[in-house]
């Protein structure tokens, strides 16, 4: 029954999203802005380990897009509660899992898409990576996406309106984007700047697919990488399917 509730939610939402192709390149925009206009500034700088430039910026990219895109994916279901349709998938059968799991699903097949249009371009810009190292990126942003979707989810349903929900994933998203070396290794930070990034769970996804993307697979960044993104995947998971059902979604 779990899994289809959850085919059936996914499904619901995925032809949503297919119904809005403008908005499904939309959310590639920003990120490709950033590969057209400042991957080219990075190109000879030393910016530290044994890639070039293009993968070392892709995949903080690919990161920020899951970044970005997850954490505000929560406006949808605000808009959902104010038109009652929260309240009526409440009343049905279905799982609370599956109700956020669907949602979840939805997120991750539209953020992996735009993650191949992403690195598609990339290609062309003059990325040079491994298939598997690629591989291994979309699968931290498929985690990734699972984990910030869900603690998005979560806490729109604890608030009652955008105007709360926007300024608080500001809140979050701006210190990770900035200590997490999406844009740029930390390893060119200060000292104190690099310490602090550690506590950012964020950095070692990013420093593990800039390890795959030039074909280091077994270090401790990819370790750590791992760890990290399946343990964050869990617990926001198990947080966000509690919130369902106490909030009676």
């Amino acid at each position: 029954m779990l899994l289809h509730d959850t085919a059936l939610i996914y499904g619901r939402y995925l032809r949503q999203s297919l119904r809005s192709r403008f908005a499904l390149l939309f959310g590639v925009l920003t990120p490709l802005l950033y590969l057209l206009f400042f991957g080219p500034l990075l190109t000879g700088l030393p910016l530290g380990g044994g890639g070039s430039s293009w993968q070392v910026l892709v995949p903080g990219l690919l990161l920020q897009l899951g970044l970005y895109g997850a954490l505000f994916a929560g406006f949808m279901i605000i808009v959902e509660k104010g038109q009652g349709v929260v309240e009526r998938m409440r009343v049905t059968p279905v799982s609370r899992l599956a109700l956020l799991l669907g949602r979840v699903l939805r997120d991750t097949t539209v953020f992996l898409f735009q993650a191949v249009l992403l690195v598609l371009a990339a290609l062309v810009m003059g990325l040079r990576a491994p298939l598997a190292g690629i591989l291994v990126g979309f699968g931290f942003v498929a985690l990734l996406t699972v984990a910030l979707a869900s603690l998005s989810y979560a806490v729109a349903m604890k608030v009652a309106t955008p105007q709360q929900f926007g300024p608080l994933i500001n809140a979050v998203s701006m210190p990770s984007m900035l200590l997490s070396g999406l844009m740029l290794p930390m390893s060119l930070a200060p000292a104190w700047l690099d310490v602090l990034s550690h506590f950012v769970p964020f950095r070692y996804l990013v420093d593990a697919v800039r390890d795959a993307y030039v074909g280091e697979y077994t270090g401790a960044h990819m370790l750590y990488g791992v760890l990290v993104a399946v343990g964050f995947a869990a617990l926001s998971v198990t947080a966000g399917t509690r919130v369902f059902r106490t909030a009676g979604a």
